[in-house]
Formats: structure tokens, sequence, C-alpha cells
């Protein structure tokens, strides 16, 4: 067999495949019940004519050809496909009329938030949106409506075997993508511009299990990534991988709500950059934080691993927050109890560009964060903090909404900690754009702590490297100002106990410890 014929019949036998994997049931074409792609003639009755024929059917394609086609809400069906061609743009409607409100069976606390979207579906199974082409919300239409009547792009409660590949999604009126106790969903290879209005996040996954995101770019006025868990069903078993996030907001973030909790999630192999889009509806140049993990409306935070992260351009790198908000998901509901918030380990983190604030591991009197590990961390800050900012008192705002910014610019230029039960940080780099006489790292109330090489470039009329305040069980190791600097250690509090220090180079440092 010639190289050529060979080629020819794997060519075919691929190209055989194709067909055969996209005709698993009938393929039908919109415009075969009359839809029209002069982005002006609603199509609503056509494109959910044509799933409904599928559905009918057992299942098959919804194949939407090049051009713009205006359309209200569509409902899903059971084993259908929406596939947008290259050169296909849905467009949504910009008549309120044209998105029924849908209250699903499944209670949350987004109840209480937007009932209309532009695709939406419901205890379904073997769903999918694929294709090259996009689906535009046409959201700058509802811009300064209140945000209970701007509808999601995409909203799917209590699916299974749910797949988005490959489109383009901008500009919708709310979140552009809200899966509520869906399982087994799969995101892959999808591109997000969300920029018209408040709220504009780009993917919320709520509530769902058995979960893959991978190979997209979202860049967002709200939160970019966001796994929330608004009723009492946790986010679990979640894979985030090779995404390039921008945001206003936070670029990957747990929270806030987080009644069900969280659970085995793993995020790896991602860059957060700045939005290519300047102006930000909230006025920010840069986002707020890059890594966000926030437990405040009970649930437990657990086993959450974050590793190969670039971050470039948020003013807070690290924000990880146990408080006591206490919001029940539904108005009959007693408040929650306070939640936990334990074993999460994130390493090989790079940040540059950043603000000034710093980052903050903070739990709540008698409840602290639980074995974290920072390991392998690299980051850059603006710098230029006072000395009257490094004596600031904190407080405590455990009923606060969180915040990267909510406790203002910290003591501390590098990590702030308070309330932490189990805390290693090991292979630490930390320095400053600006001269900043703030401590690099300051622990309040923290127990079980190891410092394994932490690297500084303070000011030399800086405040001590690192202060300890009622700290108890601490090895600090392998530590190396690398400027001339005064004090290496502070420590305060009437229970600071059992601190060790070995292997430090010390060399350019005046004093190693300082009481009081």
């Amino acid at each position: 067999m010639t190289q050529a014929r060979c080629l020819l019949i794997t060519t075919l036998f691929w190209a055989g495949s194709a067909v055969a994997a996209l005709a698993a049931g009938p393929v039908v074409d919109i415009r075969s019940f009359g839809a029209k792609p002069d982005g002006k003639t609603l199509c609503t009755e056509a494109i959910q004519a044509a799933i409904d024929r599928c559905a009918a059917a057992g299942g098959g394609t919804v194949y939407l050809p090049a051009g713009k086609w205006l359309s209200g809400t569509i409902f899903l069906k059971s084993r259908v496909t929406l596939r947008l061609a290259s050169g296909c743009v849905l467009l949504g409607s910009t008549d309120p009329k044209h998105y029924p409100e849908i209250i699903p069976a499944v209670r949350s606390y987004t109840d209480r938030y937007v009932r209309q979207s532009l695709i939406a579906g419901e205890d379904l199974d073997d769903v999918a949106i694929c294709g090259r082409g996009t689906i535009d919300g046409n959201g700058q239409a509802f811009r300064w409506k209140e945000w209970k009547n701007r509808p999601y792009l995409i909203r799917l409660v209590n699916c299974r075997d749910v797949r988005v590949e490959g489109v383009t999604l901008r500009n919708s009126a709310m979140w552009m993508q809200h899966y509520l106790a869906c399982d087994r969903v799969r995101i892959r290879g999808i591109t997000v511009w969300n920029h018209v209005t408040y709220n504009n996040d780009g993917l919320d996954i709520d509530g769902c299990h058995d979960v893959t995101i991978s190979d997209c770019v979202m860049d967002t006025d709200d939160d970019a990534l966001c796994l929330k868990s608004t009723l009492d069903r946790a986010c679990e078993n979640v894979t985030i991988s090779n995404c390039v996030l921008s945001s206003h907001c936070n670029a990957l973030k747990m929270g806030t709500e987080s009644n069900g909790g969280f659970r085995n999630i793993t995020i790896t192999n991602c860059t957060v950059v700045s939005p290519r889009y300047t102006k930000s509806t909230y006025g920010r140049h840069r986002g707020l934080a890059g890594i966000a993990l926030e437990i405040v409306d009970g649930g437990t935070l657990d086993q959450v691993l974050i590793s190969n992260i670039a971050i470039r351009g948020v003013t807070v790198p690290i924000f990880l927050r146990l408080g006591n908000r206490a919001r029940p998901f539904k108005k009959d509901m007693p408040k929650p109890s306070v939640g936990s918030f334990r074993n999460v380990i994130l390493s090989s983190i790079v940040a540059t560009g950043t603000g000034n604030i710093g980052c903050s591991i903070t739990g709540i009197p008698g409840h602290p964060i639980e074995n974290v590990t920072l390991r392998d961390i690299n980051l850059g800050f603006e710098g230029g903090g006072t000395a009257e900012q490094a004596d600031r008192e904190i407080p405590e705002r455990e009923a606060a909404y969180p915040e990267s910014g909510m406790f203002g610019v910290l003591p501390a230029y590098g990590f702030y900690c308070r309330h932490v039960k189990g805390l290693r940080f090991e292979n630490i780099r930390l320095r400053t754009e600006k001269p900043d006489q703030r401590h690099a790292l300051v622990c309040d109330d923290v127990s079980d702590l190891v410092i394994d090489g932490l690297d500084t470039a303070g000011s030399s009329d800086a405040r001590p490297v690192i202060r300890l305040t009622d700290t108890r069980d601490v090895m600090i190791r392998g530590c190396r100002p690398v400027n001339s600097v005064d004090t290496f250690l502070q420590l305060t509090g009437g229970r600071t106990a059992r601190v060790v220090l070995t292997a430090n180079d010390l060399r350019r440092v005046k004093r190693a410890v300082q009481l009081g």
C-alpha cells in the first residue's frame, strides 16, 4: 500500500469517526424552523423547536451556522448538544420580556439573585454547548437595571454530564455561567469576556461534584473563576488547570457563599494577569486578589491544593479567610455555625506588580485556620509601608464581607497571620519595589508554626523582619535577610512560648531577638 493511500484511508477513518460522533441522533439546522441570521429577527421559537425535535428523537445536535441569531431564553433538553459553527453569534435579546422567570426545584441562596437566563436547563442528563461560535448576552442593554433583572448567560441546575467546549462567551448582564448542584461537569477551551456591568463573573461552579475545568481564557470585571456553595451541598472533586485568568476582582476564588463547603480541590498551571479592559466598572486599576479562599457562611474547606500559579498586577496575591458572616441559604433557616478551614497547600507561586496591602491568613478567636503550608513562594510587592502601619491594631471584623482589603494596609508587607494552628512557610522569598518599614511576617495567636527558609530584603530602618505575638511552638530556621536590618525577630504577648531559632544566616542583623 502506498503512503498516499495510507494517508487517504487514515483521513477517511478519522473523518468518518467525526461524522459518526456528530450524527449520534439527528443533526437539526435551526434554519429548518425559520431562523434568520440577520441579528434582528427573533429566533427563540425556531431554536427551541430544533432542541425539542432532537429531544423527541432521544437526543441529537442542534446546529447554529454562521450568522447572528437573536434569541430570548432557550431551554436545553437531555442528550441534546448545541453546536455553534465558526462565525455564529447567538445574540441575547435586549427585551426583558423575552426572559421568563425560572424558579428551580433546587433551593439555594441564589433564589434571591436572578431568575432569568439566556440558556437554561434543570434536571438534565448529557447536555453540551460546543463549537467555535460565540454566545453574546447583549448585557449592555441591561447595564443600569437592578441586578435581579439582569439575566445570566448560561444557568444549568441539577444536571449530570455537562460539557461546554470551545465556545466564546461575551457580555453577560450578570454572571456569565452558573452551574448549580450539577455532577460531572467538563468545561474546556472556552474564552470569556465579561466587562459590561457589576456582577460580571466569568464562571461560577456552585455545589457541584466531579468537575474539570481546563484550557480556558477569562477576562472579567467581577470574579473570573469562582467556586461557590449557596446550598447545603459541597463543591467537591474539582480540578482546574491550564487557564489564563484576568479580573478586576478575584481571579481564583472560593466563596463568599460557603454553606456546603469545598472539598478535594486542585488548581494548577494557571496564569493570572491584569485585565485587558482597563475601564473597570468598579473603578479599580488592579484586581483585588489572585487567590482568595473564604469560608464565612459555615461549611468546611478541606484538602485544597494550589500549585504552579503565576500572578501579575493584582492588589493582594494570597487571601485566606475564615469568618462568621453566618448567612443561611434559606430565609427560614437558623444561622449556620462557624465553619472550618483546614489542610491547604499553596506551592510554586510567583507574583509581581502587586499592591502594598500584604497577604493575610486569618481565622477568628476560638476558630483557627488549620494546617496550611506555603511552599516555594516568590512575591514582589509595591512596598512603601510606614512604621505607623506596622504598629496598627487590626480589628477582628468577624462578620464582615470577606475581601482582600478588608483590614486595610497590614502590619506586614508579606504575610499577616492571625488565629492559625499548624502553619508552615517553606522557601519563601519576599521583595518590595519601594522601601517599606513594616515587618515581612507577622503572626498573632498562631500555634505550631514552622518558618523554614524566609528570604527578605526589607529596609534597614524597618520594624523587625518577623513579629510573633501570643504565638507558641515555633521553629525558625534557614532564614536570611539579604540586606542590613536592625532586628530579626520580635517576641510580644504573654502567651508567646517555645520558640526555637536554628541555622539562620543573621550576619547582616544587628540584633537577633527583641523581647517586647
